[in-house]
């Protein structure tokens, strides 16, 4: 959808360029692992980092935000408890970040 403002609609192709290729293995899989928790999962790319929601009431449960070397990991349990931020910077972290995504993907409402 093109916005008056806001210009074309980002997809993950285009933001994957701005991905330290240092990170980009670790948020690659990350982004899979979050697309592959649910039918209703809604991926929204955003200038500089991807929003995973819930459904089209698009309740997100993680952000993930490139880094550096690094990735910035936002999650989002409940909306009124405020959100976890972790930060990945080796792959051998991944599973007990995505224990804790698939969590909070279970969790929200």
């Amino acid at each position: 959808m093109d916005g008056l403002f806001l210009g074309p609609k980002r997809n993950y192709e285009d933001f994957k360029k701005q991905i330290p290729k240092s990170a980009l293995s670790m948020f690659g899989s990350l982004r899979e692992y979050c697309l592959s928790l649910g039918n209703n999962v809604v991926e929204d790319v955003r200038a500089h980092r991807i929003v995973f929601g819930k459904s089209l009431s698009f309740r997100w449960f993680v952000d993930l935000e490139p880094e550096g070397n690094s990735i910035i990991v936002k999650i989002q349990r409940d909306r009124k408890e405020p959100f976890q931020i972790k930060t990945i910077t080796n792959e051998q972290e991944l599973d007990a970040l995505k224990a804790t995504i698939s969590d909070a993907y279970n969790t929200i409402r």
